[in-house]
């Protein structure tokens, strides 16, 4: 007798990193909470911080201290100026690091934007048993990420492994 999984709902935070967006105008997070909606997922909250690595840090720690947010989402401040601070504000907050989440992501970008794909500095990781994604700003960006990778990992119907099956587990010792 074979038992089908059911889906789990994830509780899932959507962050905004940008000087000139405003909800309003907000492109690339909204295609990322809207997926997280259509997925059967709840969209915790979503806000817009400043490109600025103590905001960005100072948001994602409110989050991680918050029990009922599972996952959290950042869209921006990825790439190489001197303004993009995204994963220096968030390294130093992850427990663990999903190294495969940055390269499987540059290599499904490359069929897009070839080359330019090495500017990308997206990263992924865990911290206080929370998952953390790191995309940038672009929203063909955050379509590749949500629809190629993440969509199917916060599935704990996906086989052979998804990250929800784990969940249990992060808070371990």
């Amino acid at each position: 007798m074979t038992t089908e999984k059911s889906f789990i709902p994830l509780n899932i935070a959507v962050l905004v990193i940008s000087d000139t967006r405003t909800l309003a105008d907000d492109v690339s997070g909204s295609i990322l909470a809207e997926r997280a909606l259509v997925a059967g997922h709840h969209l915790s909250e979503k806000k817009i911080v400043p490109d600025n690595i103590y905001a960005i840090r100072a948001a994602v720690s409110n989050w991680l201290l918050d029990e009922r947010v599972n996952v959290i989402i950042s869209t921006g401040g990825t790439g190489v100026t001197g303004r993009d601070g995204t994963p220096e504000a968030v390294l130093p907050l992850l427990d663990k690091v999903l190294d495969g989440f940055g390269e499987t992501f540059r290599m499904l970008s490359y069929s897009e934007i070839k080359t330019s794909t090495i500017q990308s500095r997206a990263i992924a990781g865990v911290a206080n048993g929370t998952y953390i994604f790191c995309l940038p700003g672009s929203s063909n960006a955050c379509r590749t990420a949500w629809d190629l990778l993440i969509k199917d990992q916060l599935d704990y119907r996906t086989r052979p492994c998804n990250l929800v099956q784990l969940m249990p587990r992060l808070l371990e010792k």
